[in-house]
């Protein structure tokens, strides 16, 4: 399998885990990772979070040797508390830090984090500089197509953030005024590689090993990373693996294959966040997983009503016995 370099970072050039607050936790990555994903990114950890030891953002930097090679994700738009994070987080050993200049969230904008700095590319430039000077691992930053259409300014600002260090840039074809909605602009990731040396992973309606495929041929990117596009669907990293090795689509899994690994991550969730919050945070893991099955509506309905790990196998034994496949 052929591999791509961060910095010293070895990743295979199959599919990455691409960060996703409030989806992408440890159980989440787990369950990506034992079905191949190559490269995992934590969620957003506040830069101002950590300098203050707040314990909530603290254990967001916790890793697990079997995670790993894998990324913290620190947001802020202040320079100095973003160096002194980086500098806090090599307690925690990550292998790279990534900086968020891409979250679309009203909440982290307002404060003019995340896509806010594609707006600064200067404040972007400072807060990288600052990142890779404290860090003791490389650094990547994932940023989008631009504020706006008329304001899409990636290449460049991938330039500014090359010289100011980094090791990889990641890029999701979208602007932040888009959130998700419409089509990627996968030719957005194509000029950022052509105006940069570095590695770029490229982002943005990836949800099948054909698109992975395609985004490799079409934008010449060293690395794909996956999203929402692996919603109820930790296997999509297997499948893609096989594809680029083989050339093969892997058949369609059972409904007991879906219902099994539905229902070891909820083990996951209640090992890592006890059983009650764990079954509160399932409920919307186990949307997507019924997501197409007959009678999904339903299901989806009922799954507010998931507050014990028993309630989901029963839930479960309905599906099964109900045939809903």
């Amino acid at each position: 399998m052929n591999t791509v370099h961060i910095g010293n970072v070895e990743i295979e050039q199959t599919a990455a885990l691409a960060p996703m607050a409030s989806v992408a936790d440890k159980a989440y990555r787990l369950m990506c990772k034992e079905f191949g994903a190559a490269y995992l990114v934590s969620e957003m950890i506040s830069s101002k979070g950590l300098c203050f030891g707040d314990k909530k953002t603290a254990r967001l930097c916790e890793i697990e040797d079997c995670e790993r090679p894998m990324a913290l994700q620190l947001f802020g738009e202040e320079p100095a508390y973003m160096g002194k994070a980086a500098y806090l987080l090599s307690e925690y050993k990550p292998d790279i830090i990534d900086i968020n200049m891409g979250c679309p969230v009203p909440k982290i904008v307002g404060n003019g984090s995340g896509s806010a700095l594609m707006r600064s590319p200067r404040t972007a430039y400072e807060i990288a500089k600052t990142v890779v000077q404290n860090a003791d691992c490389p650094v990547t930053v994932k940023i989008r197509a631009g504020w706006d259409e008329s304001s899409v300014n990636a290449p460049e600002l991938a330039k500014m953030l090359e010289q100011a260090g980094v090791a990889a840039i990641a890029v999701h074809g979208r602007t932040r005024t888009q959130f998700y909605s419409g089509k990627a602009d996968w030719g957005v990731i194509t000029a950022v590689k052509k105006a940069v040396k570095i590695p770029v992973i490229g982002n943005g309606d990836v949800t099948s090993p054909l698109d992975c495929k395609a985004m490799y041929e079409q934008t010449g990117c060293d690395l794909v990373m996956v999203g929402r596009g692996s919603y109820g669907r930790p296997w999509i990293f297997r499948e893609i693996k096989e594809y680029l090795q083989t050339g093969k689509l892997l058949p369609e899994i059972t409904l007991e294959e879906k219902m099994d690994i539905m229902l070891r991550h909820a083990r996951l969730l209640c090992r890592y966040k006890g059983e009650k919050q764990g079954m509160k945070e399932m409920r919307k893991n186990m949307a997507w997983y019924v997501k197409g099955l007959p009678g999904s509506a339903k299901i989806r309905g009922e799954s507010g009503n998931l507050n014990e790990y028993s309630d989901l196998e029963k839930t479960v034994q309905t599906i099964l016995t109900t045939g809903s496949h």
